[in-house]
């Protein structure tokens, strides 16, 4: 997605703008509707952020590691999907 910002706007917004280009999201500063120039982000800040993101998410669930230790393996598994015959009978089931 592209995100087009007036170089005004851009002032008040830097910290978002800049947010939104680590994403990967590309971000066009306009002067007078024209683009004048582009926020792109450093490989390696983001290689960096996405990092930091992967910690960060590991250690919530460590956390949460001691709470549900007393559970089997098998409470994690994720059930498998309906099929589509299955759908239909449970919508056929609730709304009749």
């Amino acid at each position: 997605m592209t995100i087009h910002v007036n170089i005004g706007e851009a002032k008040t917004r830097l910290s978002e703008l800049i947010a939104a280009a680590l994403r990967g999201e590309e971000v066009v500063l306009n002067k007078a509707g024209r683009p004048v120039a582009r926020i792109v982000a450093d490989a390696d800040a983001s290689a960096i952020e996405r990092e930091a993101i992967a910690a960060k998410r590991a250690s919530a669930i460590g956390s949460l590691a001691e709470k549900y230790a007393h559970l089997p393996d098998e409470a994690f598994d994720i059930p498998p999907s309906m099929t589509d015959e299955e759908y239909e009978e449970r919508i056929k089931r609730k709304f009749g």
